[in-house]
């Protein structure tokens, strides 16, 4: 059975405690308790969350744990003498340690990602680089495995990590039977941005936005200013005023961003080569491909590939 300690604090978010969830839900799958989980707090007892719920956790003691997950919250200066202790024996007696959102914040006061690769949630990054300059702090991932240590982005990122070590764990398929359960798609892969193209855009009026939706079904369409002004029921120079007016991006823009960010979620599934890739998101070829993630992320896909993969680590077979 694999042992996991999850570390909470006055002033915790209650959504990380979905982690708990992804481990509860994989020992229904697997039809065993592969999976105990202990609360803990420094002092033990009830402890306020930030939505003001109280949930009841041991004092950290002598047990060691498999895995030891610390939770997020409100503040990014959550340390004591206690808690710091906690966190470099834990790295010490433990497979690996996992910190979401602010909780890197918990692991950098404790010293333990100094010369390390993490991740926090964006907002968040920069005083997480300015506070810790030893952390080679990569803002837009969901979550980085570097050596035993884990950190992930965000809120619902906490659950593609879970998801993802229970892949690592028990195997794919188990990963994702729970992902189903959880009525989500299966995790995103660690070196997927936390941004995304659809949300940055957010256009005001209905037109614009049936239009967006309809591109980013049918990206292998050539997808000109014709296509979509029709879709949106405008005339071509109409739509071209009211998308850039509604968007701040031109159409041609925020398509090619579109394609990149389909392209590179198929980038981190690892199984098709960047040809077919560059044709099924209706790049033409991959040196246009190539060019279009230059612009966009600053990096080839080829190095975006390779990220994902040194992201996500080894998975057990």
């Amino acid at each position: 059975m694999h042992t996991i300690g999850f570390v909470i604090f006055p002033n915790f978010y209650v959504m990380g405690l979905a982690a708990i969830t992804a481990f509860e839900l994989a020992n229904v799958v697997l039809e065993e308790r592969a999976y105990d989980v202990t609360v803990l707090s420094e002092q033990g007892g009830l402890v306020m969350s930030s939505a003001g719920i109280r949930v009841e956790s041991q004092p950290f003691g002598k047990a060691a744990f498999d895995t030891v997950m610390f939770g997020s919250g409100v503040e990014i200066d959550v340390v004591s003498a206690a808690l710091t202790g906690f966190v470099r024996r834990a790295l010490k007696t433990s497979r690996r340690i996992a910190a979401p959102c602010t909780g890197a914040f918990i692991l950098a006061h404790a010293g333990v990602l100094d010369g390390r690769r993490a991740t926090t949630h964006w907002r968040f990054a920069h005083d997480l680089q300015r506070h810790f300059p030893k952390v080679v702090v990569e803002e837009d991932q969901i979550f980085i495995v570097d050596g035993p240590i884990w950190t992930s982005a965000g809120m619902t990122a906490t659950i593609d990590m879970a998801l993802a070590m229970i892949e690592k764990d028990h195997g794919q398929e188990v990963s994702r039977a729970v992902a189903r359960k959880l009525v989500i798609y299966h995790r995103r892969a660690g070196g997927q941005s936390q941004f995304s193209t659809l949300l940055d855009l957010e256009p005001k009026s209905d037109r614009i936005q049936k239009a967006i939706d309809y591109a980013n079904a049918n990206l292998r369409n050539a997808l000109t200013v014709d296509e979509l002004a029709d879709v949106a029921g405008l005339s071509p120079r109409q739509f071209s005023r009211a998308f850039s007016a509604e968007t701040g991006q031109s159409p041609a823009k925020a398509i090619e961003h579109l394609r990149v960010e389909a392209a590179r979620l198929l980038l981190e599934k690892g199984r098709l080569s960047l040809d077919v890739i560059a044709d099924e998101v209706g790049f033409s070829d991959r040196e246009r491909m190539r060019r279009a993630f230059l612009r966009t992320t600053g990096q080839p896909p080829q190095a975006v590939r390779r990220l994902s993969r040194e992201t996500r680590g080894p998975v057990a077979a």
